[in-house]
């Protein structure tokens, strides 16, 4: 999407005290894939996935693969679905 997350912002909207981006070692060892290409699922354990409501203005969105090489198109219905994301205003 178009939006940076505020995490400040975003940890207030979840009831967190705060939040950090992940370094490129955390999103591999939680995901098992390389920042640029973390698919919504797939991950060798449950994760907490925030989606930003904004998504649901496009008719179409596009996903990572499990690679940065790799994308596959779906809606926002759906990624909702498979993720099992909480949708709330990320910017």
């Amino acid at each position: 999407g178009s939006h940076r997350v505020d995490t400040a912002d975003l940890a207030a909207r979840i009831g967190r005290q705060s939040i950090v981006r992940a370094t490129p070692e955390q999103v591999r060892d939680a995901t098992g894939q390389a920042i640029g290409g973390v698919a919504p699922t797939g991950h060798p354990a449950p994760l907490t996935t925030i989606v930003d409501e904004h998504l649901a203005t496009y008719p179409e969105l596009w996903a990572a693969g499990g690679t940065p090489h790799t994308v596959f198109p779906l809606s926002f219905d759906e990624l909702v679905r498979i993720t099992g994301g909480a949708v709330t205003q990320v910017d």
